[in-house]
């Protein structure tokens, strides 16, 4: 029998900010891991893809304050910096268009190579 995946563990590198703040983002991994665990048996991140994230943030959460579903994707975020993966978490629309950080190669729609 393997043990339970250990969220606390997993998020250790990437947890800052007050203790308050630090056990809410693990309560909250915690909740977004059974969720995704319950819809596609993923029972841990290593396995997760950017549409089960998405799902979380935009089905499983829809009936959310704004408020709830935005510290979801702060804890998402922490998730996704945990991976290393360089996906942006893209939801809705506020974040279309803008360019991508200093010092990356990623372009953004209305970019070129010439330009």
């Amino acid at each position: 029998m393997s043990q339970p995946f250990d969220m606390a563990l997993f998020l250790s590198g990437v947890l800052t900010g007050s203790k308050v703040t630090q056990q809410r983002h693990l309560r909250q991994a915690r909740i977004m891991q059974a969720a995704i665990q319950q819809r596609w048996q993923r029972d841990n991140p290593w396995t997760w893809q950017l549409k089960h994230v998405r799902w979380f943030l935009t089905k499983h959460l829809k009936d959310h304050s704004d408020a709830t579903r935005y510290y979801y994707r702060l804890t998402a975020q922490l998730v996704w910096k945990r991976l290393r993966n360089d996906r942006q978490l893209l939801i809705g629309s506020s974040n279309r268009g803008q360019k991508a950080n200093p010092g990356t190669s990623r372009l953004t729609p209305r970019q070129s190579k010439s330009d």
